[in-house]
């Protein structure tokens, strides 16, 4: 038995008698499974036999097949439940009253990354506000964030650049649970949403997901690893540029280049701090799909020796800091649509403030411009805590 629990198997071990009579729906996908490898839609429909009424699914698919950004999932039909499964990734990111008809409490399991820009937490939110309006209670069952819950980083999102790759004001790498950010959203967009989370048993914030002993499934195409999600809070800067990101590789995300980049160059402008707890390895690659397809990138491999000194968002904006500083005519920033928005520049809602890359543009960076609304979000977030 692995020393975290979360809280699919809570459910199952408290068995949550109250739920029995209700109509029930699920907020899942592939990675939503139990100790034992079986989909929440399968436990959940083995305790409470013929009250599974509808499956949501969010970014990707229920089923987590579908690759990149506004690449949206069709509604389908789960012929095995008999139920509807509706695409929350679609015309519409938000549940439907008709879809909520169907139910009395909706169920959400998702594992997040533990990264802002990350869909899921848009997810959560609109369901929130879809179920508040419709008077149907909210049931999170919660997952650890794979980065723990003690370290923080990054300038906290203007409230003025909130979109679907960020829904409120928190830090790039928040340090909150998903049952912890739905009792934020819940407090802060005043919803009144009758919301109920179902910890985790022995989660500690100190714990990364190695600590954790469970199975990474990956939650979305491009994040198959546990190493993935550690470098993705920095690395997901590159979706705003015309670098690779890495999709189209074996290791998105831990792997980025582009054909114009000098490796060595861009090694010596690093500061020794701004590496911390990593090696970049330069390597050549050559994506299969997305930017770059077929040409030949050079980079970088991120290996993560130390996940404790690790900075992944300082690493990455001193990495943009030095390719904009001898790349300016080769580099370009991604021009919208981006997530559903079509006039902000995609970085901007990434970096969640404007002047930032105004400020990399003149090579005028550094932790310190946010490091005091760190401090104030970090006594902040304490209430909405749920493990010491």
């Amino acid at each position: 038995m692995p020393p975290v629990l979360p809280g699919l198997e809570a459910l199952k071990d408290d068995r949550w008698k109250f739920l029995k009579g209700c109509r029930l729906g699920l907020l899942s996908n592939q990675a939503s499974l139990d100790l034992q490898l079986r989909p929440a839609q399968a436990v959940l429909s083995r305790l409470f036999p013929g009250r599974l009424k509808a499956l949501f699914g969010p970014q990707h698919g229920h089923g987590g097949e579908d690759q990149d950004n506004m690449v949206e999932t069709e509604h389908a039909f789960d012929t095995r439940l008999q139920v509807p499964v509706f695409s929350l990734y679609a015309r519409s990111r938000e549940p439907s009253p008709e879809m909520l008809d169907l139910v009395d409490v909706l169920l959400i399991d998702l594992q997040d990354v533990g990264t802002r820009v990350y869909t899921f937490s848009s997810t959560l939110l609109a369901c929130l506000r879809a179920a508040a309006r419709a008077s149907k209670k909210v049931l999170v069952l919660d997952r650890p964030n794979p980065l723990g819950g003690e370290r923080i980083e990054g300038n906290l999102l203007k409230p003025g650049l909130y979109s679907f790759v960020g829904p409120c004001s928190l830090p790039m790498r928040h340090g909150l649970t998903m049952g912890e950010m739905a009792r934020v959203f819940n407090h802060v967009f005043e919803l009144g949403c009758d919301l109920e989370v179902i910890a985790m048993k022995g989660w500690r914030r100190s714990m990364i997901w190695e600590d954790t002993g469970l199975r990474w499934i990956m939650p979305s195409p491009n994040m198959p690893l546990p190493e993935t999600a550690r470098v993705y809070p920095g690395q997901v800067l590159w979706e705003g540029t015309n670098v690779s990101e890495g999709r189209g590789t074996c290791r998105p995300f831990e792997m980025f280049g582009a054909p114009f980049l000098d490796t060595g160059a861009i090694l010596e402008g690093l500061g020794r701090e701004e590496r911390q707890g990593c090696v970049l390895q330069e390597i050549t690659f050559r994506p299969t799909f997305h930017k770059w397809q077929g040409r030949l990138c050079k980079g970088f491999m991120l290996h993560v020796t130390d996940p404790m000194t690790y900075r992944p968002y300082a690493l990455s904006l001193a990495l943009l800091r030095e390719i904009l500083k001898r790349h300016r005519e080769a580099f370009s920033w991604k021009e919208p649509p981006y997530e559903y928005e079509y006039e902000r520049m995609p970085i901007d809602l990434i970096l969640g403030d404007e002047m930032l890359r105004e400020r990399l543009d003149k090579e005028e960076i550094s932790e310190r411009l946010w490091s005091h609304e760190l401090d104030n979000y970090l006594a902040w977030r304490k209430s909405f805590l749920l493990y010491e």
